[in-house]
């Protein structure tokens, strides 16, 4: 009996060798060059305080379009722009600008796969000591393929860490600044240690924050309730994209302050993030999450998301930008 044999079109495509990352394109201080010569001193004030604020970015491909598309690129050139004053920078790239060498960056690496970038301002002054001030920024752009940060199929398992959030009155919690990452660096190895995916966090007075990295949606009685940045989150641009999408879906959305035991009775609670992008969470401190399984309005969301990213869903161009 005769196989029929899969035209060129159906036959499994061999995956992207993987570059070495020194040969990675990266802009780095003004100019696009090799990874190996995007260099910095140990004495970079970055380097020794965090003094540094960044963005992550994904951009999917589409095999069947051979297309690269970057995901909210300008909504993130806007948010490291308010943080670099955070940081008291001045002098910024605009908008346009900093949109403009981020997509190039990805552009000059030639990526037929799922990307991320990440674009960074730092003070590059050399120079110890503790301060904000009258120290000189520079901008790098990277970017590398990247697949999924934590398993997205079957769900999430998290734990209530015992590291609170930092509050913003210490620290600016809607500013994405990498000193601040050490936060979540606690929290995130006290889950994976003890046989967790993921952190749930608290703010100082109790309420759900977010996960380690990631905003954080929780869905009783058909609504889909989510804190208020007021409880210090980070304004994430996934979790604004998703409160578009529910809205579309017929979902309600409610922002409020959100109990610690609601999760507990919650019946579905999903993760988002440019790193973990759409996440469902079966299972809380030990207790299953509704049926522990992947729930409805979950699955719809990740599918709804997965097909939007890559440019299946007309209605969320708008999202994205393809590299030419």
């Amino acid at each position: 009996m005769l196989t029929q044999q899969p035209s060129a079109s159906e036959a499994p495509q061999p995956a992207p060798q993987p570059r070495p990352l020194e040969d990675l394109i990266a802009y780095f201080e003004g100019e696009y060059v090799p990874m190996r010569d995007a260099k910095v001193s140990i004495m970079t004030h970055a380097f020794m305080y965090g003094t540094a604020t960044f963005e992550g970015i994904r951009a999917y491909w589409n095999a069947d379009q051979q297309q690269l598309y970057v995901l909210f690129a300008r909504e993130h050139a806007e948010r490291i722009r308010n943080s670099a004053k955070m940081l008291l920078m001045e002098d910024l790239p605009s908008t346009d600008e900093l949109v403009g060498i981020i997509l190039e960056t990805v552009r000059r690496n030639g990526f037929t796969e799922d990307v991320y970038v990440r674009p960074s301002f730092y003070k590059s002054t050399k120079a110890i000591g503790v301060r904000l001030h009258h120290l000189e920024h520079e901008l790098y752009v990277i970017a590398t393929p990247f697949g999924n940060y934590i398993d997205i199929e079957k769900g999430v398992r998290v734990m209530s860490s015992s590291w609170r959030r930092n509050a913003d009155e210490a620290l600016p919690a809607r500013g994405k600044l990498v000193g601040g990452y050490v936060n979540m660096a606690f929290q995130k190895s006290e889950a994976e240690l003890n046989g967790f995916d993921e952190a749930l966090v608290l703010t100082a007075d109790g309420h759900v924050n977010e996960a380690s990295a990631a905003n954080l949606f929780v869905v009783r009685d058909g609504v889909a309730l989510t804190p208020p940045v007021s409880d210090d989150l980070l304004e994430g641009v996934t979790r604004k994209a998703l409160m578009e999408l529910l809205g579309n879906e017929g979902v309600p959305v409610e922002t409020r302050s959100i109990d610690r035991s609601e999760l507990y009775v919650a019946d579905e609670v999903f993760l988002c993030g440019t790193g973990v992008q759409v996440s469902p969470v079966v299972e809380v401190d030990h207790r299953p999450v509704g049926s522990g399984t992947v729930g409805p309005i979950g699955r719809l969301v990740r599918d709804r998301y997965f097909d939007a990213v890559r440019g299946r869903l007309p209605e969320y161009a708008h999202w994205l930008t393809p590299i030419e």
